[in-house]
């Protein structure tokens, strides 16, 4: 059973930094993609960053300059760099990981951005 457990989360002021980290049940190589995605109240789930096995990544256009998604294979880790945080990045930040027809989510970590 492949599980995700992300850290890193918290309270920030805008125009603070932090990073999320993903750490899976094994290793990143058996999945086809991975990616961060977030869900502020009341809003729909969106995809923030991804990349793939081939290590090509993608962005939401929000986030494009600021956050930063890299992987760690030796420890089966996936991260997310925040920088230049806003108060609409406020939000639930979830790992997801992708293989065949499946995917897997994490439990979800808490960003605030407030001043």
């Amino acid at each position: 059973q492949v599980q995700l457990v992300e850290s890193g989360g918290g309270l920030v002021q805008p125009g603070g930094s932090l990073r999320l980290s993903c750490v899976a049940s094994r290793s990143l190589f058996f999945f086809i993609r991975m990616g961060w995605y977030r869900q502020a109240p009341g809003k729909q789930r969106d995809m923030v960053a991804e990349v793939t096995g081939g290590g090509t990544t993608n962005y939401a256009d929000s986030v494009k300059g600021r956050f930063t998604i890299s992987t760690d294979n030796a420890k089966n880790t996936v991260y997310l760099q925040m920088n230049n945080l806003k108060p609409e990045d406020t939000a639930v930040y979830s790992c997801n990981a992708r293989w065949g027809m499946y995917d897997v989510w994490g439990q979800g970590t808490q960003i605030t951005v407030s001043s």
